[in-house]
């Protein structure tokens, strides 16, 4: 992989513990409900539905090291002559990695011994699971008003190099051109053309090299009053900006702002869709399962114009 894109300014990691404390919140943003949610459900126009979840992927390869587990379980000739034939079987995925698209929930990352909003983590998960901040605590879903910032089409790009950085300005500069400022409430899908750029040249290893925010584009993001964010990759630029911290945005977004993320979305036929219709405004539906003390859970978020 050639060239070497910026991943922004280099943070201290006083400079990172002074923007955590000065983002951090106590409660999560209220939930879409009432007014929103009908004014959500009314950017439904042709009623186009987008899937944005990535397939169930069984490969190993450099961005899927814990390969999902997909396997027949009945039904495969075993002779017997009673009716109906029922075929079955197993799934299972390791899914807090680069290639399941998943959501996290807030039990997912700590950041200096605490949850959000300062639950000591020790205190709160165990093998059996989260007592707090569980993926249950998230149901029934995200339900609101989805907003694409398409980074790559912003910067005339099929996509972003592995390895740049994205800052506040340049979020602000995106949903202004598109016409889709940032509301209270929104579920903001950011584009850096990561499956554009993967499905053309193949995959990478994307915890050494990704695109994704600057650390000080969070501000953006909480002054926005946005209820969850998502990517194509995992929101965070890699290498780090911040040294000793490996995902910066993970921390910021889940440990202070009490944000869940969605990951490793497929967000292509979506940016697709949104040119052609000359809007990046959507009803975003994505339903986690119900997993009592989990950390999160696989979706296949759906985006409905």
């Amino acid at each position: 992989m050639s060239g070497s894109p910026s991943n922004g300014p280099v943070m201290s990691r006083v400079e990172f513990d002074a923007l955590f404390d000065r983002l951090r919140r106590d409660r999560r943003p209220d939930p879409v409900a009432g007014a929103r949610l009908v004014a959500a459900a009314g950017l439904v126009r042709t009623g186009e539905v987008v899937a944005l979840g990535r397939p169930w992927d069984t490969v190993p390869g450099p961005d899927n090291r814990k390969p999902a587990l997909h396997r027949m379980t009945a039904g495969l000739g075993e002779g017997t002559d009673a009716e109906p034939t029922a075929h079955k079987d197993f799934v299972g995925t390791d899914y807090h990695g680069k290639s399941q698209t998943h959501l996290d929930a807030l039990c997912h990352i700590a950041y200096r011994g605490l949850l959000f909003p300062g639950v000591p983590a020790r205190a709160a998960v165990s093998a059996r699971g989260a007592e707090h901040g569980a993926v249950t605590e998230l149901l029934p879903g995200l339900v609101g008003r989805g907003v694409l910032l398409d980074l790559a089409r912003l910067r005339g790009r099929a996509w972003l190099e592995p390895g740049e950085a994205v800052d506040g300005p340049e979020l602000l500069r995106c949903a202004e051109e598109q016409g889709s400022p940032l509301a209270p409430g929104d579920v903001v899908l950011l584009r850096t053309g990561h499956l554009a750029r993967r499905r053309q040249l193949g995959a990478w290893d994307p915890d050494e090299l990704s695109a994704g925010l600057h650390p000080g584009a969070m501000s953006v993001l909480r002054d926005s009053a946005c209820s969850a964010l998502g990517s194509d990759g995992d929101s965070d630029v890699r290498p780090s900006p911040v040294p000793g911290v490996h995902s910066p945005i993970h921390v910021l977004a889940i440990a202070a702002l009490g944000l869940p993320l969605l990951d490793n979305l497929d967000l292509e036929a979506l940016a697709e869709a949104c040119a052609r219709a000359s809007r990046w405004e959507f009803l975003l539906v994505a339903a986690p399962l119900n997993i009592p003390g989990g950390t999160g859970s696989p979706v296949n978020p759906l985006a409905i114009l």
